[in-house]
């Protein structure tokens, strides 16, 4: 299974939105950690916030270029969880820390498996693509061990979820330049006509 190039070309002129989606998670991560003992309250908003964003603009970018969409619904499926979990989290504010931890989880290794999905088709076609795929398995691992773990108490799940959002944040960052880069030295290929 390929993708064409006009979707590695989509990816490049999109390169900014993966490093905005890293910027959103690295400063949620960092605010995460230096305030540890923020409340439920705050964290179920600051997450839905940042899970909404997060798959807004991962639709956003997926959808831009519709005419290369071929293998783009992978990263419209992670986008669609992470609007589903914000939605969770602000329709129901008096989550309790389990049922968060559950949603935290599930996001994590549905969008870690829908970008180690998209790493592995890119692979061919782009350089860095292991630094999506580092990222999707960083998911996953997180979203695992949550799930076995949730009775860790919220202040561990917050020092979690924000070491987390720092060491996916600095990938998203990474792989945006990354593939700023690689629209630089690949010309966008012209669309073919009928």
């Amino acid at each position: 299974m390929t993708i064409p190039m006009m979707t590695a070309d989509t990816l490049s002129d999109n390169w900014w939105a993966v490093a905005l989606r890293g910027l959103a998670a690295l400063a949620f991560g960092v605010l995460t950690l230096m305030l540890p003992g923020i409340s439920l309250a705050a964290l179920v908003l600051l997450f839905g916030a940042y899970a909404l964003a997060d798959g807004v603009m991962a639709v956003v970018a997926a959808v831009r270029h519709r005419h290369a969409a071929e293998k783009s619904w992978v990263i419209v499926l992670g986008g669609i969880a992470g609007i589903a979990a914000g939605i969770i989290t602000f329709l129901i504010p008096a989550i309790t820390a389990l049922v968060l931890v559950y949603v935290i989880a599930a996001r994590a290794i549905v969008v870690g498996a829908m970008e180690v999905a998209a790493a592995v088709s890119l692979r061919k076609v782009i350089k860095g693509e292991w630094l999506m795929a580092l990222g999707g398995a960083a998911s996953i691992v997180f979203g695992l061990l949550v799930a076995l773990f949730p009775g860790l108490g919220a202040l561990a799940v917050v020092v979690w979820i924000g070491a987390f959002a720092v060491v996916i944040g600095a990938t998203l960052i990474a792989l945006g330049f990354r593939l700023r880069s690689w629209g630089r030295v690949h010309p966008p290929m012209p669309l073919a006509t009928a």
